[in-house]
């Protein structure tokens, strides 16, 4: 039974670590709401790209505010991803114990 129970664990522990590599490949776009601003993030919170318009070059404290504000709307987009996806996998692969409901 335990070496049953240690084999489930390293099942769930292996699919959480493929889930977190497939969620550096989930894209996740986001814009300032005037589309000035474009920023492109992973699941795994990762900036991969960022695009602002020339109108924002002249002046520095607007880019600023766009970048703060769009930047924390894609990581707040992508850490509700990759929660809800490794919750998912974990929830999937945790053995069975009696008084254990984790979820």
């Amino acid at each position: 039974m335990f070496g049953d129970m240690m084999g489930k664990l390293k099942e769930a522990q292996q699919k959480i670590a493929d889930t977190k590599e497939r969620l550096n490949t989930v894209l996740i776009d986001e814009s300032s709401t005037d589309n000035l601003l474009k920023i492109t993030i992973t699941a795994n919170r990762e900036i991969k790209n960022i695009v602002i318009d020339d109108a924002l070059l002249e002046d520095k404290e607007q880019l600023e505010d766009y970048l703060v504000l769009t930047l924390n709307k894609a990581i707040q987009k992508a850490s509700s991803i990759n929660e809800q996806e490794l919750a998912a996998v974990a929830k999937e692969g945790m053995p069975n114990i009696p008084g254990m409901d984790l979820f």
